[in-house]
C-alpha cells in the first residue's frame, strides 16, 4: 500500500538583506570596564587599543522583516615584535552576539547596527552615502599578512596608558576628525 503525503506550505518570500555603508560597534575593555560605541565605514579599518578592526561588509534586514544586522569583521592585533595575530574573522550578528563572538582576554567587540550614514552626518543630495567620505587613507595601518596592505582607517582612542598605546615604531597613528564616540 502506497502512502501519499501532501504538504501544504505557505510560500516563503525570502528577502535579501540590504548592504549598508556604516557599521555601529560597541567595545568593552574588561580591565577598566569602559565601553565605547563607535561607527566605521565598510572597507575601513579602525583601531581600538591594540586591536585593528577591518569592516568587510554590513548587512541589514528590510524593515518588514524581523530586525537583524550583521557585519563581517576581521580583527587582529600586532604584538610587541610587530607580528600580526588573528583575533577574529567572521560574521557578527546584532540580535545574537553570543552566536559568533570575538574571544579575547581583555577586549570585547560586537555589532549594534548597520546604518545608511554616520551619526550626525547630513544625508547626501541623492540620498546615497558617498563611498570613502571622511576616511583618511594611510599605509600606516598594519595589515594582517593575509590581507591587502593598503587601507582607509581611523584610530579609536584607547583607555590604555600612553606607554602601551603607541603603534609600532614605523607605523604612525591615523586619525579621523568626524569619528563619533560615546561612552
Amino acid at each position: 500500500m502506497a502512502l501519499c503525503v501532501g504538504l501544504l506550505a505557505a510560500p516563503v518570500y525570502a528577502r535579501e538583506m540590504e548592504a549598508m555603508p556604516v557599521v555601529k560597534l560597541q567595545s568593552l575593555d574588561k580591565i577598566t570596564a569602559r565601553s565605547m560605541t563607535f561607527e566605521a565605514r565598510v572597507g575601513s579599518t579602525v583601531k581600538f587599543g591594540p586591536l585593528y578592526i577591518k569592516v568587510q561588509s554590513c548587512q541589514k534586514a528590510p524593515p518588514v522583516e524581523p530586525p537583524e544586522s550583521a557585519a563581517f569583521l576581521q580583527i587582529w592585533q600586532v604584538n610587541a615584535q610587530d607580528v600580526a595575530e588573528w583575533v577574529f574573522s567572521g560574521w557578527m550578528f546584532a540580535s545574537s552576539p553570543a552566536l559568533s563572538y570575538m574571544d579575547h582576554p581583555i577586549y570585547d567587540v560586537w555589532v549594534l547596527d548597520c546604518l545608511e550614514r554616520k551619526s550626525g552626518e547630513a544625508p547626501p543630495p541623492d540620498q546615497q552615502a558617498k563611498e570613502g567620505e571622511g576616511e583618511v587613507s594611510d599605509d600606516a595601518i598594519p595589515a594582517h599578512p593575509a590581507m591587502d596592505s593598503e587601507d582607509d582607517g581611523v584610530i579609536i582612542p584607547s583607555t590604555e596608558t600612553p606607554a602601551t598605546q603607541t603603534a609600532p615604531a614605523e607605523q604612525p597613528a591615523v586619525d579621523d576628525g568626524d569619528l563619533q564616540l560615546s561612552d
